[in-house]
């Protein structure tokens, strides 16, 4: 098992990027693909047409996402925290993923920088 930990910069405010991550509809717009998502806690979350799909564990709005990523029939659970902090006008965004199953470390890896943080960026950027 491995973990990842980055921080990324976003054109937008803390409570814009909070919405982007847990409103379905903008979550469609930025990722191109349809979302299940709610900021219940408990619910279960599906992106990427069920590539990503897991359970919200906590909230604290505009601040800190909490999930937990399902990896097959994996034991460790797979926890994913997002932290988002202002800085001037901008968020500093605090991604720690935990427990990423070795074989899936590279693809997970380029998919935060790639697909989920890199469309969610340029969708801030244009």
């Amino acid at each position: 098992m491995k973990d990842f930990k980055k921080y990324y910069t976003l054109q937008a405010t803390p409570e814009e990027v909070f919405a982007a991550l847990t409103n379905a509809p903008t979550i469609q717009l930025w990722s191109g693909s349809p979302a299940k998502m709610s900021t219940e806690v408990n619910s279960e979350f599906s992106l990427w047409e069920g590539s990503i799909e897991g359970v919200n564990l906590e909230f604290e709005k505009d601040k800190k996402i909490v999930q937990q990523w399902y990896f097959g029939d994996q034991e460790d659970p797979s926890i994913v925290t997002i932290k988002l902090f202002e800085d001037k006008n901008k968020t500093s965004l605090e991604l720690r993923h935990t427990n990423i199953p070795d074989q899936d470390y590279d693809d997970i890896v380029a998919g935060w920088n790639d697909a989920y943080m890199g469309s969610l960026i340029e969708f801030y950027e244009d």
